[in-house]
């Protein structure tokens, strides 16, 4: 199994290796290229389609943006991203239909070891995040690694979501909570 396989499957991962560097070589050069541009720039969709494969036509994603590897985010139709995210996609980002990411939000997959010890040394793992189709993440909010928002909930500004939300909820704060169902 490759280091990137590991890394996608949620195992320790040495993030060192020749195979991880050359994919976090990839994005960093193609987001460079794209911090200069705007959305309206003819060179820039095909440089966003080239880092992010797959991403529909109807999607899109505002520089500047910053990510690991490009190829762990998945974005349904109608997505939106906002100016200044950073999706550290390690393991997997899946982002449904018709979503709306606000600016600065944070979306991490990876997570370093609790020993001191064994963080010294160049290893993580990374668990998948999942938001669905329908939902607000309010600008700057964090998403920790392993996270899963359920369909049309909204995440207020600024909330740190270090819990699992369920599909038709409001969730605010740090870390976020449930405030109000929207399915009632």
């Amino acid at each position: 199994m490759t280091e990137l396989e590991k890394m996608r499957s949620g195992q320790l991962a040495d993030m060192s290796g020749p195979e991880l560097q050359a994919h976090f070589e990839r994005a960093k050069t193609l987001l460079a290229k794209m911090r200069g541009l705007s959305t309206y720039s003819d060179s820039y969709r095909e440089l966003l389609e080239t880092l992010i494969p797959g991403i529909p036509a109807t999607s899109t994603v505002s520089p500047p943006f910053y990510c690991d590897h490009g190829d762990g985010i998945k974005l349904g139709e109608h997505v939106f991203v906002n100016a200044n995210c950073t999706f550290l996609d390690g393991a997997y980002i899946t982002i449904g239909d018709h979503t709306l990411v606000g600016p600065c939000v944070q979306i991490y997959t990876p997570h370093h070891p609790m020993d001191y010890l064994e963080r010294r040394e160049p290893k993580e793992y990374a668990y998948p995040v999942t938001i669905g189709s329908d939902c607000w993440i309010g600008g700057g909010a964090i998403i920790c690694p392993g996270i899963t928002i359920g369909d049309r909930c909204v995440i207020g500004a600024g909330s740190v979501v270090t819990k699992d939300i369920p599909s038709d909820c409001i969730a605010v704060g740090n870390p976020a909570r449930i405030i109000r169902r929207t399915d009632t």
